[in-house]
């Protein structure tokens, strides 16, 4: 058991993603507090999670926990960070999950303490592979950026990062999935429509996958070599299509997060 409390603003899918992480790899918390404006949300969490205290729209409960985690989506973080600025106390350590405001902004916001860290999650994290970069603000010690370290360590890597990358995080590992997942799922349907069984098609692409992965981080290896040795490509005529969408749509993502 780690020897502190955790509150989260917002019962949504990061909450879930890391309650799910810290069951599976085993950690337990002094005490967990979700609060959120959806009754059923809550009532989902606490039917997966029974130990996690749950809270109607209790965020003044949720920020006397020791660490407060930032779970909205960011056009409500002005509204929740005026709501919340009056019960933190001096000692209150925030950690932001929500791109868009910086550690900056969020201390101008709640007009106080500058104990905040500001982290982009990852759906990985949720079986303990995540990828979730974070950035500490300068009023953090080293003792709490370590305790923070020790709460994000059950999820995956967890690489301090320039804050004014953390947007690019955003776009690239936090929704990075998305555009792999659909593509995979429709492999193994697929493989299934050519006869392999089910559970053959999924074990199939899996592999495929994380021995993709392994080539490209090969450093014997580079993208040109790794992309010539399969000589027969299905997709190749659609390939720069296909990266002009990623551009331009992700491009127009990433702008919108740094306006």
């Amino acid at each position: 058991m780690l020897d502190y409390s955790i509150g989260f603003i917002g019962g949504g899918r990061i909450t879930k993603i890391f309650l799910g992480g810290f069951k599976n790899a085993g950690i337990s918390f002094k005490e967990v507090v979700v609060s959120d404006p959806d009754e059923k949300c809550l009532a989902a969490l606490k039917s997966e999670f029974p130990d996690v205290k749950t809270g109607l729209n209790d965020n003044k409960t949720a920020v006397k926990c020791d660490f407060v985690f930032l779970a909205v989506h960011p056009p409500a973080m002005g509204a929740i960070l005026d709501e919340i600025k009056t019960g933190l106390s001096p000692e209150s350590i925030l950690i932001s999950l929500v791109p868009k405001f910086s550690i900056t902004g969020i201390i101008e916001k709640i007009g106080g303490s500058g104990k905040i860290a500001r982290s982009i999650p990852n759906a990985g994290s949720i079986v303990n592979c995540g990828y979730n970069p974070i950035a500490f603000g300068e009023m953090l010690s080293d003792r709490e950026r370590n305790k923070i370290l020790s709460i994000f360590a059950p999820l995956g890597d967890c690489p301090e990062a320039p804050e004014k990358d953390l947007e690019a995080y955003a776009v690239i590992t936090a929704m990075g999935p998305t555009y792999l997942w659909f593509q995979l799922y429709e492999l193994q349907a697929i493989a299934v429509k050519f006869g392999m069984k089910p559970e053959t098609a999924k074990n199939a692409v899996s592999a495929m996958a994380a021995g993709a992965i392994k080539l490209m981080e090969d450093g014997r290896y580079d993208s040109t070599q790794v992309m010539d040795l399969v000589p027969v490509k299905p997709l190749g005529k659609d390939e720069e299509n296909i990266k002009l969408i990623l551009n331009s749509k992700l491009e127009a993502v990433y702008n919108k997060l740094k306006s």
